[in-house]
């Protein structure tokens, strides 16, 4: 059998994929090939003809993928900021919404923060964020929490191929991050706090590739969404150092709700909103008061 036109190909995916639901079907269907093929999407036009046997394993995943399992499953790679790490079975796949996290950090400890800072990620799951924070800020000690054994095997998995990688390593520990014992070391030393908890509320309607994929307890939180945040915040408040920020990724129906936890004590000042890159509640920063 001949080679065959690729574009003819992925036009098929992505018309399979939009029958099934999928949200984004043509992006779907070409970021499949350019895994595949071991390029970037943008050079996808450069390789009208591919093989057989490149069909045959194309349509394979497309067929995953048309099931709605995740994307990042499929090809066992999710980014975060200038880094991929590692995803499969039993882990949450980070979404694009966290790199607002990892940008509003950035510019934090570039505006605000110390060489040589300490942040820490509560809740680090395959260990995204942390490793991308490590990865942009070489001179910082990150450290990552997380309380469930299947995702902390995936961020130790990562944290080791970035170590390999040259990345400055990162202080992993396994626990709550409601726990009023957890990490007493930090009391009063960190100068950022990032965290995408749980926090959707229970029953609510998911997409399958949520739904049947992510790990529940990567995703719900309690009637309102906001159990382990509001477990949190006491942490919050002995960890982070006068001067401080934090930023919490949160449910679109909680942002006020975040904000009241965090505005009520004193302990923190400047609490705003921020939206995602849809326009809905997303994420909430602060500072520690002096």
């Amino acid at each position: 059998m001949s080679r065959q036109p690729l574009r003819d190909a992925m036009a098929a995916a992505a018309e399979k994929l939009r029958a099934a639901g999928v949200a984004s079907p043509r992006a779907d269907a070409e970021q499949l090939a350019a895994h595949l093929l071991g390029v970037p999407r943008t050079r996808l036009a450069l390789i009208p003809l591919v093989e057989p046997a490149m069909l045959d394993a194309y349509h394979a995943m497309v067929d995953q993928r048309a099931k709605r399992i995740p994307l990042q499953y499929i090809t066992g790679i999710a980014s975060m900021g200038n880094i991929d790490i590692e995803v499969g079975p039993g882990v949450f796949v980070p979404r694009p919404e966290t790199e607002l996290l990892l940008a509003w950090a950035l510019g934090f400890l570039e505006a605000h923060g110390p060489h040589n800072p300490t942040v820490l990620d509560l809740c680090t799951g395959t260990g995204a964020l942390a490793l991308a924070i490590a990865h942009a800020r070489p001179d910082a000690v990150v450290h990552a929490v997380e309380l469930d054994p299947r995702a902390l095997e995936w961020a130790r998995r990562n944290a080791g191929h970035r170590a390999e990688s040259g990345d400055t390593p990162i202080v992993l520990t396994a626990g709550d991050a409601g726990d009023p014992a957890l990490l007493p070391d930090l009391d009063g030393k960190v100068d950022v706090i990032v965290s995408n908890p749980p926090y959707i509320p229970a029953g609510a309607e998911l997409e399958p590739e949520v739904a049947e994929h992510d790990p529940p307890q990567a995703l719900f939180s309690g009637a309102d969404g906001l159990d382990l945040i509001r477990a949190m915040v006491p942490n919050l408040r002995r960890w982070l150092r006068p001067g401080g920020g934090l930023a919490i990724e949160h449910d679109d129906t909680n942002g006020a709700g975040v904000a009241d936890l965090l505005n009520a004590g004193g302990a923190f000042i400047d609490v705003a909103e921020h939206p995602d890159l849809a326009g809905k509640p997303r994420y909430i920063v602060a500072g520690r008061a002096s």
